[in-house]
């Protein structure tokens, strides 16, 4: 797999992960994006034996977007301190089954995930193992049965999004997990990591990318999202 890069110099690589196609590898065997970037460079800067790759955040499998990677040590340790101090951020589209109440909201929750049946739980706050996640959300638009959110990610909880949207009873399009696929089998899961923000690890400039998510594709297509991401619209 040719991997979608964004941006990539001797410190970091920016790319597009393809949803479905796990972030790092997994007991499925799958190909994992984490791989493919580390093949990619190898091939492609003629690098004897392994490549470092430097994985600093994740996206679940069935999510696309943008992903930022490290190059090196340096690079990774001061990537994930800036993740740590909340200077890295992650914004997402996603589409919901039904429309939320409230227009603009926060949620906090507490989420427990259930490691053999690979679901996440929102749960009360004293319950062994749950960790607090928030995040906040704003409809953009609404077509019949469905709705265009943008969501600013503050934690980066497994399944966060699509927990903490089922919780509210609003699940993602095409998310059999969550409740979602009532309207959306055989569709993708309707989430796509669409921004993301940081400072360069060594240059110090401020960084930002941004990629559509699949516009051709239901439900996309029957939202105007390029009216919401600032940026020049693919081909």
């Amino acid at each position: 797999m040719e991997p979608v890069i964004l941006y990539e110099d001797n410190h970091i690589i920016v790319a597009v992960k393809p949803q479905n196609v796990p972030t790092q590898a997994d007991s499925s065997g799958d190909a994992d994006f984490l791989n493919i970037i580390k093949e990619y460079v190898k091939v492609k800067y003629n690098k004897p034996g392994n490549a470092f790759i430097g994985l600093v955040h994740r996206l679940d499998r069935p999510t696309g977007g943008v992903m930022v990677f490290a190059r090196n040590s340096k690079s990774a340790e001061r990537l994930c301190r800036q993740i740590e101090q909340g200077d890295f951020e992650k914004k997402y589209l996603a589409v919901t089954v039904g429309t939320p109440r409230d227009y603009r909201a926060r949620l906090s929750n507490w989420l427990v995930k259930d490691e053999k049946e690979n679901i996440v739980r929102v749960t009360p706050a004293k319950t062994e193992g749950a960790k607090f996640a928030e995040l906040d959300y704003r409809v953009l638009e609404t077509n019949d049965k469905i709705a265009l959110i943008d969501v600013n990610l503050y934690t980066g909880r497994s399944h966060q999004i699509r927990a903490q949207l089922s919780n509210i009873g609003k699940p993602i399009f095409g998310d059999a997990k969550y409740g979602g696929d009532t309207l959306a089998k055989g569709h993708n899961l309707a989430l796509w990591s669409y921004q993301l923000s940081f400072v360069h690890p060594t240059t110090k400039v401020p960084m930002v990318f941004k990629v559509f998510p699949p516009l051709e594709k239901t439900p996309w297509k029957f939202f105007q999202v390029e009216k919401y991401i600032n940026t020049v619209k693919p081909e």
